[in-house]
Order: structure tokens, then sequence, then C-alpha cells
């Protein structure tokens, strides 16, 4: 089934061919959603666009277009209206919503509403979570994890090819003094690795750092333990791969608690490209270096790039056709991308341009995501216009150049509007934070089951399955129904709250739903739950019986919202926007609302406008329960 705006755009683009024949297809017909009720259900702003390009009054335009449009959509719509200067309303016949609703296929394990996958999929990379070897995951890891994750999960639900990449920071200079300490302080780690591990990792590497600044002969073995590992000296290698799986078995815990979709095999670390820094660096000296021919032609509308030695260092220089540099420091110099230290150590710049140059000629990526913090910002600017430069991007065996994009995000901020710490001023630890956040929805629980006009009578086993699946799925809809490039104030008693835009309001929403099936059959004027559901995670399918009418505004208006569910998905994943899903999810349960406060549903005048309502309730119940499932978030079936 296609998204109403899609079959809107086919039936505007045959009107306009009739009207302009093959000048038509490059038009695009501005299919919006009416911003109000009264304007209809959507608008298309086409020929006020169109009144410049053809010196025609655009209201003129219109009336041709409304014209031909009026028998072309007869079965979809109402007749157009024209207002103002030449906008065209659209309202869409319950008729038809009725029918799409009605051809929408029974839930089952894969439920998809009968939306369509992707016609022409891509192949995408998603750059997301990224910890640090031998640290905690703390909150500022949260955002990149969840928000790439639910990315990753809407692309995929598309039907296109995800590829998750975790960039974890396994290499590097640091792995000197750890590597030192641990055989010092843990030596059984290299004979019996599997009886040994360090419960504090954040202490573990305090300590090497300590040690490192204030005792210089350690200092001398840690560097000596670099080229070790660098050179592959086999109990330097067994140290640092001893020190790599410990910070897994912290890390891993905390993806299995969040629900993301990350395995070992998503992996890809700093210690993947080590091997291939060196001759990217030589390669680009060679062809971009003093006395080098290769060069981005003028003529080709891209920068230019040179790779030049300053101050020691050998860097990546991008200037315009004119010679004028691309980025500036602040002072105005040219500001160039690091590709090696005049220690001859690399950079995380030349990390990425390994990472890019294997995600685009390996891979084959059409596009490529990285999320990670807005702080970040100018440094994928400069490695995206030096891929660019190279012609990666624009590879021979691809028609499209391929999409590199900065995902970014704002930080998490306490309630004094500071970075989010604890009292000591230390980064808050992500698996300590989750854990409040379930103990807090368990004690919620249970405070509600004391109350004998809220108890709902839940079993031990339910309690702390509600209380997992509320809290963490409060934490996790609280960070994306922000828009992701601000920076947003944490606070458990808002985001656990059951009012308002938050997870366990949606959670409820689903679970009220889900309580009619379980009333109707107890009253017998309703089949129950459907079979699949012996699953308590299972969605619900169709029900038998019965076509949905529309006959009601709420019952219109809820339809409506349940057929562009859709449309919201493909905005979420061309703008990257998953607040664009919240806010429908939280529209969609506030129009559920109203719907059944004005729309008896069991108690309903005749068999056949129960039944339409209760396909309604499911079709509800479905449409809430994919788009939590998209942001990683779990349903219970009471609350």
């Amino acid at each position: 089934m296609k998204s109403i705006a899609t079959q809107l755009e086919v039936l505007f683009k045959q009107a306009l061919s009739q009207i302009l024949g093959d000048e038509a297809s490059s038009i695009d017909p501005l299919i919006r959603v009416a911003t109000d009720d009264k304007f209809g259900d959507y608008q298309s702003n086409v020929a006020m666009g169109l009144g410049k390009r053809l010196n025609q009054k655009p209201r003129d335009i219109a009336t041709r277009l409304v014209e031909v449009l009026n028998p072309l959509a007869a079965d979809m719509c109402q007749p157009f209206e024209i207002a103002g200067p030449g906008f065209i309303n659209i309202r869409l016949k319950p008729e038809w919503m009725a029918r799409q609703l009605d051809a929408i296929p029974a839930g089952g394990p894969d439920d998809r509403l009968g939306m369509e996958p992707a016609p022409d999929p891509d192949r995408v990379v998603v750059d997301y979570s990224c910890p640090n070897i031998a640290k905690q995951m703390h909150v500022g890891h949260l955002r990149s994890t969840i928000i790439g994750d639910s990315i990753a999960r809407i692309l995929a639900f598309q039907g296109h090819e995800v590829i998750r990449q975790n960039h974890i920071g396994d290499w590097g200079t640091q792995f000197g003094m750890l590597i030192a300490h641990l055989k010092d302080q843990c030596p059984e780690a290299l004979t019996d690795p599997g009886q040994v591990h360090l419960e504090d990792l954040e202490a573990f590497y305090r300590e090497a750092n300590k040690r490192d600044k204030e005792d210089p002969a350690f200092a001398e073995r840690a560097r000596a333990e670099v080229v070790a590992l660098h050179s592959g000296q086999s109990d330097t290698r067994q140290a640092w791969q001893y020190i790599v799986e410990e910070s897994r078995r912290h890390y891993e815990p905390v993806y299995r608690r969040l629900g993301v979709l990350l395995t070992r095999e998503d992996e890809r670390g700093e210690s993947f490209y080590a091997d291939r820094l060196e001759r990217l660096v030589n390669n680009l000296a060679k062809q971009y270096g003093p006395g080098a021919s290769a060069g981005t032609p003028p003529a080709s509308g891209l920068p230019s790039i040179t790779v030049e030695e300053s101050e020691g260092a050998l860097c990546v220089f991008l200037r315009t056709p004119e010679g004028e540099p691309i980025f500036k420091g602040p002072e105005g110099n040219p500001l160039p991308l690091i590709i090696r230290k005049s220690d001859g150590a690399f950079l995380y710049a030349t990390t990425d341009l390994a990472a890019l140059d294997f995600r685009i000629h390996e891979l084959k990526a059409d596009r490529v995501l990285y999320v990670t913090g807005a702080p970040q910002a100018l440094h994928f600017q400069m490695v995206f216009a030096t891929v660019r430069a190279l012609g990666w991007t624009i590879p021979e065996d691809k028609n499209e150049e391929v999409r590199l994009e900065h995902v970014a995000f704002g930080s998490v901020l306490g309630e004094d509007r500071k970075i989010l710490k604890t009292r000591a001023g230390s980064n808050v630890k992500l698996a300590e934070l989750l854990e409040e956040a379930v103990r807090r929805a368990e004690a919620l629980i249970r405070a509600s089951e004391a109350d004998p006009d809220k108890r709902r009578g839940f079993s031990e086993e339910e309690i702390q399955d509600i209380a997992e699946a509320v809290g963490i799925g409060a934490v996790k809809y609280a960070d994306l129904s922000q828009n992701r490039q601000s920076d947003y104030v944490f606070s458990f008693d808002k985001m656990l709250a059951l009012e308002g835009n938050t997870a366990p309001y949606l959670m409820y929403a689903y679970a009220r739903i889900r309580s009619i099936y379980r009333k109707g059959a107890t009253e017998g004027v309703a089949p129950g739950l459907p079979s699949d559901a012996q699953d308590a995670h299972a969605p619900a399918g169709n029900l038998a019986g019965g076509a949905i009418t529309l006959d009601e505004p709420q019952e219109r208006t809820l339809g409506k919202q349940i057929l562009q569910f859709s449309e919201i998905l493909d905005a979420a994943a061309e703008n990257l926007k998953i607040n664009l899903i919240t806010d429908y999810l939280y529209g969609l349960a506030g129009t559920f609302m109203k719907f059944y406060e004005n729309c008896p549903v069991l108690s309903a005048d005749t068999p056949e406008k129960r039944a339409s309502r209760l396909r309604l309730c499911d079709l509800t119940a479905r449409t809430l329960k994919i788009g939590l499932g998209l942001l990683g978030i779990r349903v219970v079936e009471r609350m």
C-alpha cells in the first residue's frame, strides 16, 4: 500500500502532464499535510511556483489543474477547492480511507501494516555508539547509541540494507600504559584470562594514567608496549585482547538492556584500520604532495587538494578553484586536516579517512551516517570535504554520489542545565542510570498496587517485567522525543509520568487498547485477543468480520492518522529526525483517546459498528507497537 501523499503525487503529476506535457516530469506537486482542518486534509502549492514559470496567475493555473484532477481523483478525493491566490485544498473521501484501512493485512511477527518496502533500496552504513575501551559507558554514549539504533531500525524497516558499524576506540598510545599496568597488577590475566576480571574499568584506567604521568620509568615502559603492540609481540597483543574483552564484558550487558541491535560482528574498531593508515597517508602524499601532478581540476567545481608539511605535521589543505582556503582558523589562516603528527602518529582524521575508504569502496555504501555529538561538526565537515575532493564519493560503479551525513546531537543536561554529572563531578555511568530508571519505575508500580483503587493484581514476575520495559523505555523515549540537535534536561519524574509525551503514556495507551479485547471477550461481545497474542509481545492481528466505516468525525480523524504513518517514517528516514515519529505517536494516542470517548466500541449501536471500531482499535495498537518498536521500546500487555 502506497502512502496517501504518494498516491496524491501520482494524480497531480498525471494532471500536470496533461496540461504541460513532458515539462511536467520535473515538477514537484508540493503535496503537504494541511496545517488546519479547515483547509482540508492535504494541500498543494504547486500553482504558486508555476505562476512565474508560466507567466500566468497562480489561481488560473490552479483552476485548470482542478478541472483535470476532479475526474482523475473522483474515487479518492472530494471535489478540490482553490483558496487564496492559488492554493489547492484536498479532502479525502471517508469511503476511500476506509477501503485503504480494510486492505491492511493481518498482523504477525513481521507486521508492516501493509507498507511497501523501498522500491530502490540503498546500502546504508550507520556508525554509532562507539564506546572507548577500558572506560565505562557513560550518559554521553546514550544519545549516540539509541539515536543510531533507532535510525538503523527505521531504515531497515523501510527495506534498505543497513550495515551497523560500532567504531570502538580499541587502538592508540593509551594502550601502552594500560598494558604495562595490567602486566604489573594482574599478570595472571595473561595466563588465565577467564578467571580474572576488572570490576572497575574506570579505576584501572585512572591508576594507569596516574602512573604514566608521575613515574618516568613506567612511562618509558608504556611507550615500549605501544611499539610492541604495533609490531605484534605476542604477550602484548594478548594483554591488549584481554583489555578489549573485559571492556566488552561491561558494555555488552548495557546493549542488551537497552535492546540495541549491535553485535560483535558490527564492531569495526580503530584497530581494524591500523594497518591501512600508513599506506593511505603515503598515497595521499604521493598524489597530492609537492611536485605531484594529481589534483582536482578547477573545471570540476570541486575544491583543489594539496598535502603539505606544516610544523612537521602532514596536512591536507582544501582550496576553492580560485585558491581561497575553504576552512579557516579564528585568525583567518588556512585550517588544515592533519593526517600525521610531527612525531609520526596518526590521528582520528586519518582513521576516519581510512574508514570512509573502506565503507565506500569495499562495503559499497550509498549513504554513510555518523551519529556523534555536535562538537565534532567541524571535524566531519573537513573529512567529508576531503573525501569529496578526492573523488571517492563518485565511484565508477554508481550513478549517484554517495551521501555522507553527520547526525549531530546535543548534550544531556542535569536539572541545573549543566552537563549531567554525579554529585562527585564525574560522568554518570550509563549502567547505573538505567538501573535507577528501572528501580523508580518499579517503585511507582508497587505504590499503585498498594492502592486498592489502582491495584491491577500484577504478579511479581509482571511487576519486574513492566518495570524493566517502562524504565528503559522512558529513558530512551525522553531522549528520542527531543530535537536531537538540541541539549535536553534529564528528569526521571518527567520521563516516567503517565501524562504528556512520554513512553509510559504511549505504553499505557497500547495496553488500554489491548484491555478492550479482554473485556469484550469476558462480556461475549468481542473475539478477545487475536490468537498470535499468546506471546505477550506479539502484535494484534486483524479481527474477523465487518468492514471499516468512518461515519463519525473522530473515526475519520483516527483512520486518516493511521494511514499517515508511512509518510512520517519517510520524513524521519530522509531528515534523520526521530522526534517526528514520537510526535506522531503522541498525537495518535491522543486522537485514539478522543475516538474512544466519543465512539463507544463494545457498546456500539450495531454489531457492524462494533466490529468496525474494534478494527480501528486494532490498527491503532499495531501502529503504536510498530512505532515504539522502531524506537527500540518494548510494549507490555497490561499496565
